[in-house]
């Protein structure tokens, strides 16, 4: 009985383990069944795998997206932001122009200012600009002005020699009225013989006007920086570039040779980086900077300082320069500030400067890097560079027109040339241009010296972060350092010229509406 009554519980036991089992052997099965179909089964062959076009094509456009983004970054301008220049004049300035032009004809424009511009090219360029914008102010009439020719470079050039003379006095007739000499009566008078106050405003020249009363010509001994870089008018800024970006154009045989240099290099290389090497004997004389020269030239620059009188600082620190970030980078930094940026050993480097002190064993440690380096010597004939010998001015010129037609410019030192390149390439919309971080890359320098840095990835992920932001991306002009008072804070202010933004760069109406209607679509 017992035994009658167990096996039906028994029976069920089995019948419970056998589905298990069951169970269990047909998930393996359908396991390993499909293990096989995948690998076997649903395999593509040799054949289709030749057919398939996409699956070829798959890493080499990820390939070549990669090179894209790598070249865009090395080589490719800003994106503008819908930046554009605006430098026309507002109703407002045109009838006042007019008006004032009118009225100096009618009492035979009898207010003169003259002018001596001081300094090398892009510093009288800047100069005779601001003059443009105090002659309107003072609604006087401007003399064509008077070029440097006791700076370094010792040019004898005059103003028709460097630029398009005819073409400065009409572009800019609607603004003031230029002639090229004083008229011979007015020569033998007294003149108020002023220096203006460097980066001063309108309420400054206004005042400046009452010598009208006592004079017919005033002369202004320097040119440069004799307006503030801010809080002008509208209209006096955009009157500072149309000055220096329409009316300041090269005389027709410099802009020629520019253009025609500029085609040789764009035919040579296709893109070429303008380098303004500031490695030049006034240059490092001028700051004290002897890092890495003999003792023979540090000697020799010392005592160009000292002869120089209108120099006014004769004793300098050159240690205290170069960690300071006052000193332009030497070849070789240059050379490692390049590599380490992503630039290969084949760019073409168009070399804008003058005579590199120490000559071709110093620039060799540029050149040990990047082979490819051309000077406007290599670049012109003799013959078509013979006008310009011993015309300093005229040579820098043709470095101008090659430096901002570049696709990338990089200048070794922050001077007036480097500035006002950078300006104009921005006005140009936002071209590409490095500006180094001279005090961060010393840091970085002396650690490679001394062994706590060495040369590959890791330090030029450091370079390329120092210089993510410093590649000519649009911005607003920057204002006065903190902490300084008085007239000392217009010194540290950014240039206008360096950075004509906002008052002669403007955004597009277009642009401004994509904005507003991102807002809109943010706000809801």
């Amino acid at each position: 009985m017992a035994n009658n009554r167990g096996y039906p519980h028994f029976r069920r036991f089995l019948s419970r383990r056998q589905y298990i089992l069951t169970t269990a052997l047909f998930t393996i099965f359908a396991f390993v069944f499909s293990i096989f179909l995948l690998l076997y089964g649903f395999a593509p062959k040799e054949d289709d795998i030749l057919k398939d076009d996409t699956r070829l094509e798959e890493p080499q456009q990820s390939q070549s997206v990669q090179q894209q983004v790598s070249d865009e970054n090395l080589w490719g301008a800003s994106l503008s932001h819908g930046l554009h220049p605006c430098i026309k004049p507002t109703v407002r300035h045109k009838v006042f122009s007019k008006f004032n032009l009118q009225m100096s004809a009618a009492q035979g424009s009898d207010r003169y200012i003259t002018v001596r511009s001081n300094g090398g090219l892009n510093q009288m360029r800047t100069g005779i600009s601001d003059m443009v914008a105090v002659a309107h102010i003072m609604n006087a009439t401007l003399v064509i002005p008077q070029l440097d020719k006791r700076s370094f470079w010792q040019d004898t050039s005059t103003f028709s020699d460097i630029f398009d003379e005819l073409h400065f006095i009409t572009t800019l007739q609607d603004d003031v009225r230029i002639v090229k000499a004083l008229p011979k009566e007015l020569e033998s008078i007294p003149r108020a013989r002023k220096h203006f106050t460097s980066w001063s405003g309108m309420g400054y020249y206004e005042e400046m006007a009452r010598l009208w009363k006592d004079y017919q010509v005033i002369h202004v001994a320097k040119s440069d920086s004799r307006l503030a870089n801010n809080d002008l008018p509208l209209d006096i800024q955009r009157l500072r570039c149309r000055a220096l970006y329409r009316a300041l154009r090269f005389s027709p045989s410099i802009e020629i040779l520019g253009k025609k240099l500029v085609e040789r290099l764009r035919s040579h290389s296709g893109r070429y980086i303008a380098l303004h090497l500031r490695y030049e004997k006034d240059m490092l004389s001028f700051t004290g900077c002897t890092y890495g020269l003999t003792e023979a030239e540090s000697e020799e620059l010392r005592i160009m300082r000292e002869n120089t009188n209108h120099w006014k600082v004769k004793k300098i620190n050159s240690t205290e320069q170069r960690v300071g970030g006052f000193c332009p980078l030497t070849p070789k930094e240059v050379g490692i500030f390049l590599e380490s940026l992503g630039y290969p050993p084949i760019t073409t480097i168009y070399i804008a400067s003058g005579e590199i002190y120490g000559g071709e064993a110093r620039l060799s440690e540029l050149k040990s890097r990047f082979p490819n380096i051309i000077s406007k010597e290599a670049l012109a004939t003799a013959k078509e560079l013979e006008p310009f010998a011993n015309h300093g001015s005229q040579t820098a010129a043709l470095d101008y027109i090659i430096s901002v037609e570049s696709n990338v410019f990089v200048p070794s030192h922050s001077g007036n040339m480097a500035r006002a390149v950078e300006g104009h390439r921005r006005f140009l919309g936002h071209r590409r241009t490095i500006n180094p971080d001279r005090k961060g890359l010393v840091e970085l320098f002396d650690k490679l010296e001394s062994g706590e840095l060495k040369l590959g990835s890791s330090f030029s992920h450091l370079v390329q972060e120092m210089h993510k932001n410093r590649q000519g991306a649009p911005r607003k002009r920057h204002g006065p350092l903190p902490g300084i008072k008085g007239r000392a804070r217009l010194r540290t202010e950014e240039s206008f010229y360096e950075n004509p933004y906002p008052e002669c760069i403007c955004r597009s109406k277009k642009a401004v509406r994509n904005e507003v209607n991102a807002l809109k679509l943010d706000v809801t």
